[in-house]
């Protein structure tokens, strides 16, 4: 299924930054460090704070609202979260379209990765070592106990530090301003927290990373790589001009690794396969030089690496509407693997776009009968009914979906639409204003509501059921409001 990305303000990331070489010690001899911070922001707080924190930048960064990529590092963050400690809050894992190598964690159990990742990183263990070492950081409660030492130095410290992290997110200039003015007289202090919650993240992280079936090789590789890669470039990206990466580090995160057994990589086919996938449609690229990516690694290529080449040609024929050609590429795969996510839905795109729309719709239908409620299969198949103007059908399918999944944007876009064309006005102006509300843009959300509330029946129960979340969205404003100042 094709989608689309929020394109806006570039924005700064304020929030725990990645940086991942292991320090010495023993992962199972750390201290409990996820109390201390209670006593200035309780885990509800957290939540709430990176609540906000979403919704921007759902509104302002490019977030990629990819299925097929989401679902992916949705099954690889809940497969570290399963094996990790101190878990407190639920998890959230998200993707922007960002070729810098980064990734960060927020209140809440917000975790962000960059697209450069995939583009740099050789196997799953390395990009799993990424967010291996940001789920420490949220399961140590870094954020929150860096500010709770802040608010050590300086009581009014906590409340302006706090909102000069959600103005950076509303205004980056203004944001940046604040924060340097609200931790300048402790900077030094600063670093050195930061320095320490760097090194616990490493050791927590590499521990989780194994735990969870990984190569804990997976975190020196990468960063050494790296390293290696950027070490006399003019402009090496942020995550290096944060956290240096010294010798002594990385032979650090060797000697952590050797502390346990070896697991090599199982060369994961769904990890080539997001990797061509982010190459293809989310790198830059323009499509012969995607083309030519693709092309120059088959020669050398086998098992997977040569399927995940083939799925990424196939995918740049597909987003040319070059349909025949695409088919021919896919096809040898899905007869490999039918019920594989990322076939079925470039499979699905191209009957669309030849209109096959029964042949699309049977082979989605017999798939959710192996895998019932899956995202990938549940969204394309609704969008297989919306092509061919099935519309009952299509919102019965994403009523469920956006009840089960009402925190992503794509399934109230589609049911908007799905409304809009059924004649249903009032339950499109409603879904759009899910989509606003997601976005943290309340009065835009608030006034879909009240159009749809106005053309529904006087005193119906429709436009009760609009009216009370007219007065729900208006309380969400305020509280939103009331975090942002």
């Amino acid at each position: 299924m094709r989608t689309t990305f929020f394109r806006s303000l570039k924005m700064t990331l304020l929030s725990t930054t990645l940086a991942m070489l292991p320090a010495m010690g023993q992962a199972n001899n750390l201290p409990d460090m996820g109390t201390t911070a209670a006593a200035t922001l309780s885990i509800e707080m957290e939540s709430q704070y990176g609540d906000a924190y979403m919704r921007m930048l759902r509104a302002s960064r490019p977030i990629i609202s990819d299925p097929v990529l989401q679902s992916y590092i949705n099954d690889l963050g809940n497969q570290l979260v399963a094996n990790a400690s101190d878990v407190k809050t639920p998890f959230t894992f998200f993707l922007i379209r960002n070729s810098e190598v980064n990734a960060f964690a927020f209140f809440g159990g917000y975790v962000g990765l960059h697209t450069g990742l995939f583009l740099h990183a050789q196997d799953e263990s390395e990009l799993a070592s990424v967010m291996a070492h940001e789920i420490a950081h949220v399961t140590q409660r870094h954020l929150a106990r860096s500010m709770e030492e802040q608010a050590k130095r300086s009581p009014a410290a906590l409340a302006a530090m706090i909102g000069s992290l959600l103005l950076a997110a509303a205004s980056p200039e203004a944001g940046i301003a604040a924060i340097h003015a609200t931790t300048a007289a402790n900077m030094q202090g600063q670093i050195n927290y930061t320095r320490s919650n760097e090194q616990e993240a490493d050791r927590v992280g590499i521990e989780t990373l194994y735990r969870s079936g990984f190569d804990p090789y997976g975190m020196p590789n990468f960063f050494g790589r790296l390293a290696d890669q950027f070490r006399y470039v003019s402009k090496p990206p942020a995550m290096l001009l944060t956290h240096p990466l010294p010798e002594s580090r990385i032979t650090d995160s060797r000697l952590r690794a050797e502390q346990y057994p070896r697991q090599l990589d199982q060369n994961h086919l769904a990890f080539h396969l997001a990797k061509a996938r982010v190459i293809a449609r989310f790198s830059g690229l323009q499509a012969q030089q995607s083309r030519d990516w693709f092309i120059r690694r088959q020669a050398k290529a086998q098992g997977v690496f040569a399927d995940s080449l083939q799925y990424g040609l196939a995918i740049v024929a597909l987003d040319q509407h070059q349909y025949q050609q695409a088919q021919t590429l896919l096809n040898p795969l899905l007869k490999k693997s039918p019920n594989n996510r990322f076939y079925l839905d470039v499979a699905t795109d191209i009957d669309l776009g030849l209109k096959r729309y029964d042949i699309a719709a049977k082979r989605l239908e017999n798939a959710l009968k192996l895998a019932p409620d899956n995202a990938v299969l549940e969204l394309n198949l609704a969008n297989v009914y919306l092509n061919s103007k099935q519309y009952a059908p299509a919102i019965r399918l994403l009523q469920r979906y956006t009840h089960q999944r009402p925190n992503e944007t794509v399934g109230w876009n589609l049911l908007a639409q799905a409304y809009a064309n059924h004649q249903q006005l009032a339950e499109s102006y409603a879904a759009q204003g899910e989509v606003m509300a997601l976005r943290g843009q309340w009065q835009k959300a608030i006034n879909r509501y009240i159009e749809a509330s106005r053309i529904s029946e006087l005193g119906s129960l429709n436009q009760a059921r609009f009216d009370a979340r007219i007065d729900q969205l208006r309380r969400e404003q305020v509280r939103f409001n009331a975090l942002r100042n």
